[in-house]
């Protein structure tokens, strides 16, 4: 059975802070690529939980390098599907972080051939307020590379359970929404473009948004 122990923990531990997970029926059992806005830590936990316990299914997932740093965590993180990547504000040189986020596009799609779930937060860290911001278009780029769809999903009410500089978390619970995959077979073959990327980007956002009930930052309405 995949991932046992884990499916144990989470399901003993997530639960408490889940009050509903809404649209099960949208998770199809193929290579896919989920896509979640984030404004807690908890999300981290949230998203693998509906992966692992609803799917059944491996997956893997975009990381800070940061974390890779530490062995143990290095350890961890790649024995789940960590794949890391670069971020401006903790690597400053350019060329390095294009290199290794190359890299990591490339081994996300390897990981979708492979027939696995890849996990992306779009908007490349936590929200500092709890609004979805503006994401990076490496979700339309792996997405269109690997030719999958993508399933939006939204974790409303996350934030006032552990928000960004929080240390303990607070004994609210938060709803999980899965919209309906999104196809973007039109677009295969375009993902050198990028005004193509931000198009896709945009429209994941903007299902992302109208799932937990907010207007996007980009100016798109949600409603």
């Amino acid at each position: 059975m995949v991932y046992l122990l884990e499916r144990l923990f989470l399901g003993s531990m997530v639960r408490l802070y889940i009050r509903k997970i809404e649209g099960v029926h949208n998770l199809l059992d193929r290579p896919l690529v989920v896509a979640a806005n984030h404004s807690s830590y908890l999300d981290d936990l949230i998203v693998p939980y509906v992966i692992i316990v609803k799917m059944k299914k491996r997956f893997s997932v975009f990381v800070n390098s940061r974390y890779y740093k530490n062995y143990f965590f290095r350890k961890f993180l790649s024995h789940y599907g960590g794949v890391p990547v670069d971020v401006e504000k903790d690597v400053r040189d350019e060329e390095k972080r294009r290199r290794t986020n190359e890299r990591a596009i490339g081994e996300a799609i390897e990981a979708l051939s492979n027939g696995r779930v890849f996990l992306i937060f779009p908007e490349g860290g936590r929200s500092p307020d709890g609004r979805v911001r503006e994401a990076k278009t490496g979700v339309a780029r792996v997405a269109l590379s690997a030719r999958v769809p993508v399933v939006p999903v939204g974790i409303k009410g996350s934030y006032a359970i552990l928000p960004k500089g929080a240390v303990f978390p607070r004994f609210k619970r938060a709803d999980v929404i899965i919209g309906e995959p999104l196809s973007f077979d039109r677009y295969y073959g375009m993902e050198g473009d990028h005004a193509v990327l931000r198009e896709v980007t945009t429209m994941i956002m903007r299902e992302i948004c109208r799932l937990v009930s907010q207007e996007c930052q980009n100016g798109i309405s949600a409603r």
